[in-house]
């Protein structure tokens, strides 16, 4: 988590909040590893990762992140195939997101369909005290 959030942003969760997260019905996680295995569970050596949370027939994707080092590999692609393919057996309809504005991770959500539909002007707070909006987005799958 530390190394995949720039800490200037402070979107970054702490080691609680995750943990409450996963007790909360509804809530799926997967991981993927450098080679490309995804999938919840233990892995010895994790390059990212996704943690959302469903009620319903719609899921919001909460976190999504892939360590620096791993990058450009195509690990995001398949960890976000994988995370729409999972909703899609379990039902759902409606995927959310919520990034923050030129956040470089927006080609990634573009090219697995998901398109802006709304923005909370000023929701980020920097470490520097600036504000950025957040740029929510959706993914309607069938």
């Amino acid at each position: 988590m530390a190394q995949a959030f720039p800490p200037e942003f402070g979107e970054a969760w702490n080691r609680r909040q995750v943990s409450d997260a996963l007790l909360l019905a509804g809530t799926h996680y997967a991981l993927i590893t450098p080679g490309g295995i995804v999938g919840p569970g233990p892995h010895d050596d994790v390059a990212g990762f996704s943690l959302s949370r469903g009620l319903f027939d719609e899921e919001e994707l909460l976190l999504f992140a892939i360590a620096p080092s791993w990058r450009r590999r195509g690990l995001g692609h398949a960890l976000l195939a994988l995370f729409i393919d999972d909703c899609r057996q379990r039902g759902k309809k409606r995927l959310f997101l919520e990034m923050r504005r030129n956040n470089s991770a927006g080609i990634l959500y573009a090219a697995h369909g998901f398109r802006p539909i709304g923005i909370r002007p000023r929701y980020y707070r920097m470490s520097n005290g600036d504000r950025v909006d957040a740029i929510t987005q959706e993914l309607v799958i069938d």
